[in-house]
């Protein structure tokens, strides 16, 4: 237990970013990952906006690992030129992605979840607008030869912390939000739940 912390959470996921951002907020976790057909849910949801399918997302896997203590999800999803873009599947379909973001503005919506008992006790979202630069194919092979398979966890094909900020002319958006979690607003729900000292 941190001296911030009151109580400890359960954080549905073992994305490394969240988990880092948790940690340097001095946020007690024990992280356990969802088990989850994330694509199964999005595909009913085709018709949704982004933000929704996020929130819908951060949801679920809340709900997947719930049990008596408070329990977080999040989850991110990229819209670029109204076509939603899911984690690649392979190194080619991330060369595809990023051939198809370049010179394009990037939507990123992030969401974060808690659940208790099985039930959602609480629902935040935000997002950040991404200028991609144009984007040779000698930087793509590159740039995957550097990243892979590491960007292979990451909706958009890159780590802002990481060699990804060279994808980008420009960055609109909370810190938190592009690295994949509103965390203010989570850090405001803990607090509210009781999790984190007022």
């Amino acid at each position: 237990m941190t001296d911030l912390s009151i109580r400890s959470i359960v954080l549905a996921s073992q994305s490394a970013s969240r988990k880092a951002m948790l940690t340097a907020a001095g946020v007690a976790f024990e992280a356990v990952g969802a088990d989850l057909d994330e694509r199964r849910l999005e595909a009913e949801m085709e018709e949704a906006d982004p933000a929704e399918v996020a929130q819908a997302l951060a949801a679920a896997k809340a709900v997947a690992v719930s049990d008596e203590r408070l329990v977080l999800g999040s989850d991110s999803l990229i819209e670029v030129d109204g076509q939603r873009f899911d984690k690649p599947a392979s190194r080619e379909q991330a060369a595809e992605h990023l051939r198809f973001f370049s010179g394009k503005v990037m939507t990123l919506h992030s969401a974060a979840a808690l659940a208790k008992d099985g039930k959602i006790v609480w629902v935040g979202s935000d997002f950040a607008r991404l200028r991609v630069r144009e984007l040779s194919e000698d930087f793509i092979e590159a740039y995957l030869g550097t990243e892979w398979p590491e960007v292979s966890y990451c909706v958009g094909v890159f780590r802002i912390e990481g060699p990804g900020v060279q994808l980008f002319e420009s960055v609109m958006g909370d810190q938190f939000t592009v690295l994949g979690m509103p965390l203010l607003q989570v850090l405001a729900a803990l607090r509210e739940e009781g999790v984190l000292r007022t």
